[in-house]
């Protein structure tokens, strides 16, 4: 071999070398050493779990199965209710239906009678999503899911998914199939407060779970996932239409299962609950404000669950003198005057009301309706009637806080003049709306004062034209008030379209008598369980409007109470409010404060049934009612008797600019409206019905507001209606008129 043969052959043998022998850190990661750290780490893994499987038995039924009492008191430290029997009867699984005990397999695990209990992939991603923070997520079995309810608890924590994994794979293993399908169903929460299918079909179907169908069972299955979401009766437009496409998903699983034939799930249709009762115990206002409390917890992230588990001690804000003042206040001006039972207009009528301390954000009376056994839905929280004229302070604020200007260029305040005749097209908007004043009068050349005493629709509709229909909207929002359906942003909103409750009517007034700044109301002072408490945020919040802006609308309100529509109201204390009563006399509104006390009262027309709405004409009297009349009658019954002498004593501490010095209008031969004492003066005894006339002399009684233009928000199942020719403020031309 020659030299260069020789000198080839040791550099090839020296390029070998280099690559038989890694250096530096490629020394430490080759692929023989991380496949054996990986079977070793595997290995150990199995190991823990093994040691883990053999460590931790089957425990017995833990606390939540044996659940205890929550103890609601008022602010006074006295016990207002106890909660928490379980509503709960065990039924074998043989007298539940097998095409409804397929709905649950089909709802949660369709491979439940195959499985070994477990599904490793989705513990696996629970376990991820809890170290990560990300919150909870499905993928548990039917068995895990019976296991957690029955044997541990609701904790997301990495070591009560382990115990859940190791006791689901010993569970099935003892256990038969139809025994853990059996306690599934028997120990899950569907909400109202019912545990346990029996309880469920009662609650839902007023029958016995054997009695139950495939189309009723597969919406108690679909429930499951979101018990106080998918309530039919409480559920927004978009739980009813998540509840509704998870029942068909249940129902399409049993067919792919073949547990059901697909021409008879052709055939089958949403089975619409039963209207909810409440719970024994829960009469009168009682069950109205442990709801109210109970749906505060959740806004702070106790769940639903968490809270009918029991065990907490929850102290509500109430004033028990000041509630019971209320419930009198209520009696005495309506239900004395009504006959539920014998005359079938008064059974339509319902009354709601919130009481909220301005400067603290507390709630310290509610009035829900008759009696939370009787009239299920509170009517101081649903928000499917329009507030009426009691949104044109409102408006009022929102060109204030905004600077807004008429069309002539001249700044927005008390004394500026506005033109009030009776259907006078607004100017300056792209969608036409010129609505009628009351009675269609004409009061020519008025300043907003006056508009807002006499609730004058043609000034108010002109007005958020100025300051713009959305900057008035988030003046509502900024104020408490809550978005939803029903708010269309034209010139109609300015006589009370939205769908409101009167807490949030309550609530917006309060921020206005706080000087601006927000207030949430809450009727949760504490609540606190043996291992932990709720943490309550602080309700009164930002400056969300000028201090100058808030004080000049209490300063215009205060002239509807003392020479306006609501002179009902007036009594020996300082007080503002407005009046409001809608379109077609569906409601009727007092929302008044004084310096320390914000109460919203409405009056509402339903069907006895809780299906739609209906006037409240020729009920509380004969002929319209008025916000300006029972309403205002019940603020005034109830603040004179909630106020102690101090309270009744104060004055508004106002800072308000020169425009809320205002100047008197001048008399017109013609206008109505210069005799207000007459306009709220009208007794709620039943008299003769005074047909509505267009008379020079005759005082408009009753309180402008607008016309339905959209389903309102949130509670009810029911959209009001818009009366044949009423006018429709949500369409360009109509012309909606309000009533004071």
């Amino acid at each position: 071999m020659g030299r260069a043969e020789a000198r080839q052959a040791r550099q090839r043998g020296a390029r070998r070398a280099k690559r038989a022998k890694p250096t530096g850190i490629r020394r430490f990661f080759t692929w023989r050493k991380l496949l054996g750290t990986f079977l070793g780490l595997c290995l150990l893994v199995m190991g823990a779990f093994f040691v883990i499987y053999l460590l931790v038995p089957v425990p017995s039924a833990n606390a939540q199965a044996e659940m205890q009492s929550n103890v609601y008191k008022y602010s006074n430290g006295k016990i207002l209710a106890r909660t928490g029997k379980i509503n709960r009867e065990i039924v074998g699984l043989e007298k539940i239906p097998k095409d409804v005990q397929f709905t649950f397999v089909a709802a949660e695990n369709k491979t439940f009678f195959k499985d070994n209990g477990v599904d490793f992939k989705g513990t696996a991603r629970g376990l991820m999503n809890t170290l990560t923070g990300e919150g909870k997520q499905g993928g548990s079995t039917i068995t895990q899911q019976y296991v957690k309810n029955y044997y541990l608890n609701q904790d997301q924590t990495v070591t009560r998914k382990l115990k859940e994994l190791v006791i689901s794979l010993k569970v099935d293993q003892k256990k038969e199939k139809s025994e853990i399908l059996a306690g599934y169903i028997n120990t899950s929460y569907y909400g109202r407060n019912a545990y346990g299918i029996q309880a469920a079909a009662q609650a839902y179907y007023r029958k016995d779970a054997k009695d139950l169908n495939v189309a009723e069972g597969a919406y108690l299955a679909a429930l499951l996932q979101a018990p106080s979401q998918y309530d039919w009766a409480a559920a927004s437009p978009t739980g009813k239409k998540l509840v509704t496409e998870r029942w068909n998903y249940v129902l399409d699983n049993m067919v792919e299962e073949h547990w059901l034939d697909a021409s008879v799930r052709e055939g089958l249709k949403f089975p619409v609950p039963k209207t909810p009762k409440a719970a024994p115990g829960m009469e009168g206002q009682t069950g109205y404000l442990v709801d109210a409390a109970n749906a505060e917890l959740e806004r702070q992230g106790i769940s639903e669950e968490d809270i009918k588990a029991g065990g907490w001690t929850i102290t509500l804000n109430i004033d028990e003198k000041r509630q019971k003042q209320l419930v009198k206040s209520v009696d005495k001006q309506l239900e004395e005057k009504l006959e539920r039972k014998k005359d079938k207009a008064d059974a339509t009528v319902q009354a709601g009301a919130t009481s909220v301390d301005p400067k603290t954000g507390h709630v310290v009376a509610l009035y829900g309706g008759i009696g939370a056994t009787e009239h299920w839905l509170s009517n101081a929280t649903r928000r499917d009637y329009q507030p009426a004229s009691t949104f044109k302070p409102v408006v009022l604020a929102s060109a204030l806080e905004n600077g807004a200007e008429t069309q002539d260029g001249e700044k927005i305040g008390l004394n500026t003049k506005y033109d009030g005749t009776s259907k006078r097209p607004v100017e300056g908007s792209d969608t036409p709306f010129a609505p009628e004043n009351e009675d269609d009068q004409d009061y020519g050349p008025v300043t907003v004062q006056r508009a807002t005493n006499s609730s004058i629709n043609s000034v108010y509709a002109q007005m958020i034209v100025d300051v713009t229909p959305q900057k008035a909207k988030k003046t509502a929002l900024d104020l408490g008030m809550k978005d939803g359906q029903g708010w269309p942003e034209r010139p109609a909103m300015s006589l009370g379209t939205m769908g409101a409750s009167t807490w949030d009517m309550a609530a917006a007034y309060a921020t206005l008598d706080n000087h601006g700044k927000k207030v949430t109301p809450t009727i949760v002072k504490s609540a606190e369980h043996a291992v932990r408490k709720a943490d309550p945020k602080d309700p009164i919040g930002d400056q969300v409007i000028s201090r100058e802006a808030a004080d000049t609308v209490t300063k215009a309100l205060t002239g509807v109470v003392s020479s306006g529509s609501g002179t009902n109201a007036a009594g020996d204390y300082s007080a503002a409010g407005k009046t409001g009563t809608s379109e077609n006399n569906r409601s009727a509104w007092f929302v008044g404060y004084t310096p320390d006390l914000v109460t919203a009262v409405a009056l509402f027309g339903e069907k006895p049934d809780g299906t739609g709405q209906v006037t409240l004409t020729d009920t509380v009297n004969e002929g319209r009612a008025n916000g300006g009349g029972v309403p205002a009658k019940i603020w005034k019954q109830y603040t004179t008797g909630a106020l102690d002498d101090e309270a009744a004593g104060d004055e508004f501490d106002l800072e308000v600019d020169e425009s809320a010095i205002v100047e008197p209008d001048p008399t017109p031969s013609d206008s109505p409206s210069q005799t207000p004492s007459q306009s709220p003066s009208r007794s709620p005894e039943k008299t003769p019905s005074q047909t509505p006339s267009k008379s020079p002399t005759r005082t408009p009684t009753k309180d402008p507001t607008g016309t339905p233009s959209s389903t309102p928000s949130v509670t009810p199942s029911f959209s009001p209606p818009v009366e044949p020719g009423s006018g429709d403020p949500g369409r360009p031309n109509g012309n909606s008129v309000a009533k004071p």
